[in-house]
C-alpha cells in the first residue's frame, strides 16, 4: 500500500462516487446491497447510513458486536465534520504524523478516523451524509462501501478499487 497512490484514488472514489439525488427509498436500498455484500463475502458488518445527522439505514448483522456500531459512530463523526473518507482522512494524517486528536483537538473516543465511512455526496450539492461499515480491516470496510456504491451507481470499479 502506498498512502499518495491510495490518497489519490480515493479523491477520484469520492468525486465519481456521486448521486444525482437521493432519498430514504435510495438509503434503503443501498443499505440492503451493503448487507448483501457483506452476506456474500461470507462476513458480518454494521452498515449505517445518515442523512443530514438523520439515520436512514441501520443494520446489524448476526456477529457483530455493539463495538462495530461504536466504532460506526466514530467513523461518521468525521465524515460528518470534514466531509471526507474517514480514510483518507486517517491516511493523511499518518502521512504527517500526527492525529485529529493533535490537529484538532478531537477526542479519540468520538473521532476514529480508520477506513470504513464515507461522504454521501449529491451532484452539484456536496456531501449531504455518510455511508459506514464497521466490521472488517479497515481498508476491506472501505473498499466494501466503493465497490457497492460503483455497481449501484453504474460506474466501472477498474480505475476506482484501491487494489485494481
Amino acid at each position: 500500500m502506498n498512502i499518495d497512490t491510495d490518497l489519490e484514488r480515493i479523491a477520484a472514489q469520492e468525486r465519481d462516487l456521486q448521486f444525482d439525488r437521493f432519498d430514504a427509498a435510495d438509503a434503503w436500498d443501498l443499505g440492503c446491497r451493503l448487507r448483501a455484500a457483506a452476506e456474500s463475502r461470507g462476513v458480518a458488518v454494521t452498515v449505517e447510513i445518515r442523512m443530514a445527522g438523520q439515520t436512514l439505514f441501520l443494520s446489524a448483522m448476526p456477529g457483530t458486536t455493539p463495538a462495530n456500531a461504536d466504532w460506526a459512530r466514530r467513523k461518521r463523526n468525521v465524515v460528518e465534520l470534514l466531509g471526507q473518507s474517514s480514510y483518507a482522512v486517517g491516511l493523511g494524517l499518518a502521512r504527517e504524523g500526527t492525529s485529529l486528536e493533535d490537529k484538532q483537538g478531537l477526542s479519540l473516543r468520538d473521532y476514529a478516523t480508520h477506513g470504513g465511512s464515507f461522504p454521501l455526496r449529491v451532484a452539484g450539492v456536496g456531501c449531504i451524509g455518510a455511508i459506514t461499515v464497521s466490521g472488517l480491516p479497515q481498508r476491506e470496510d472501505h473498499s466494501l462501501i466503493v465497490a457497492v456504491l460503483a455497481e449501484r451507481l453504474g460506474r466501472p470499479l477498474a480505475g476506482l478499487a484501491l487494489d485494481g
